[in-house]
C-alpha cells in the first residue's frame, strides 16, 4: 500500500475565472515569474474543467510555439523554451506536461522511469497527480479546478512550499 503524503499548505488563495480569457490571463503572469521555470504544478479537478487548456494556455506563454499535444495517451509530452527573453537562444529550459489518468496503479509512475524526470530541472505540470499519489515530490502550487453552472471556473490555489508562495503572492491577486 502507497502511502498517501499530505502536503503542508502555506497559503491559499481563490479565483474565479467567468470565461477562457481569464483562464489565459493568469497563465500570462505566472509565465512572467522566473521562479516559475524550476516549479511543479499539480492540476486537480475533473474531467472537462481545463486542466489541459490551462496547461495550453501557461506553456503559450512561457514560449512554446507549435502544435501542443494532451499528454493522455503519451503520459508525458517534453517541451523546450529559452530561458528568457535576453538569454542566449541556447540556454533552454525544460519543461514536462504530464497526464496520469490512465494509471491504474501509482506504482506505474515508478515503472515508467519518472523519477529521473522529477528530479531534474525544470517546470512539471502534472494532471491528474492522485493517480500517482505517494509517489511524486512535493508540489509548489496545487490548482484545483471546479466548473460552474455559468461555464466559468472556481479555483483554488495551494502554495506547499516557499517557491509556491512565492509565486503564489507574486502573480495572482
Amino acid at each position: 500500500m502507497t502511502k498517501v503524503v499530505h502536503p503542508v499548505i502555506l497559503e491559499t488563495r481563490q479565483q474565479h475565472w467567468p470565461d477562457e480569457a481569464a483562464c489565459e490571463a493568469t497563465a500570462r503572469a505566472l509565465a512572467r515569474h522566473p521562479a516559475l521555470r524550476l516549479a511543479c504544478l499539480e492540476l486537480h479537478g475533473p474531467l472537462g474543467a481545463g486542466k489541459t487548456t490551462f496547461a495550453r494556455h501557461l506553456l503559450r506563454a512561457l514560449g512554446v510555439t507549435g502544435r501542443i499535444k494532451s499528454p493522455s495517451y503519451a503520459i508525458v509530452e517534453p517541451h523546450s523554451v529559452p530561458d528568457g527573453p535576453s538569454d542566449d537562444e541556447r540556454a533552454m529550459s525544460g519543461i514536462w506536461h504530464f497526464d496520469f489518468y490512465r494509471f491504474g496503479d501509482p506504482r506505474e509512475w515508478e515503472d515508467a522511469g519518472f523519477r529521473d524526470l522529477f528530479a531534474s530541472p525544470g517546470l512539471k505540470l502534472v494532471e491528474w497527480p492522485e493517480k500517482a499519489a505517494g509517489l511524486l515530490p512535493m508540489p509548489d502550487l496545487s490548482m484545483t479546478l471546479q466548473p460552474l453552472d455559468d461555464g466559468g471556473r472556481a479555483v483554488q490555489w495551494q502554495a506547499c512550499t516557499p517557491r509556491g508562495t512565492l509565486l503564489l503572492n507574486e502573480t495572482l491577486p
